[in-house]
């Protein structure tokens, strides 16, 4: 199974946000729609030491709370991604110095995952590629820069190759590769 988009999630959600935010949409309220429209069970947002500024973080209950403040007070970021293998929506801010490391010590999702840097305006122009951070065998599927806040750079990936698993082996596999258009219209080219 793998990573499908929902408009109407995500409409809803967004929706449903916006409502009861009473203010004017931003950053959050399109990220949790995102989130919604992906059906994404593991969310990560990472965090940075010694900040000062204000995290929000809702979990189920108390235990849940315990535990997230123990993991984002003693651990390293590359020790906290081991800890969750699988992970669907991963946000980072892109001003903080360990967002690279971040993305490469992340365990993906085989069914994919959605990569979300805040803060991207500033990093366009340091020449940053997703390529350098990610496996090996993780393609990029979809990316997009968006103007909302301070730039959202927001890319799909896959963690397997012509949507196989890394692990499956196929004596022969296809040259040709198939791209459908926004206009609707499908291309085939040879490899």
């Amino acid at each position: 199974m793998k990573l499908v988009w929902s408009p109407e999630t995500a409409s809803d959600a967004y929706i449903d946000t916006v409502k009861s935010n009473y203010k004017e949409s931003g950053v959050a309220e399109f990220l949790s729609a995102t989130a919604a429209g992906w059906n994404a069970r593991l969310i990560v947002e990472t965090w940075s030491l010694h900040t000062s500024g204000r995290h929000v973080c809702i979990v189920p209950d108390e235990q849940s709370k315990h535990e997230y403040i123990l993991a984002t007070r003693e651990e390293s970021i590359e020790n906290t991604m081991e800890e969750f293998p699988g992970v669907d929506f991963l946000v980072v801010d892109s001003k903080r110095r360990e967002f690279a490391r971040t993305l490469r010590s992340a365990k993906l999702s085989n069914k994919g995952a959605v990569l979300v840097c805040k803060n991207a305006a500033q990093r366009a122009v340091s020449g940053f590629k997703w390529q350098d951070v990610l496996k090996g065998e993780t393609r990029v599927m979809r990316s997009v820069f968006l103007p909302v806040g301070n730039g959202l750079d927001i890319v799909h990936v896959v963690g397997a190759i012509g949507g196989h698993h890394a692990g499956d082996t196929r004596k022969h596999r296809s040259r040709w590769n198939r791209h459908v258009d926004l206009s609707g219209d499908e291309h085939l080219f040879r490899r």
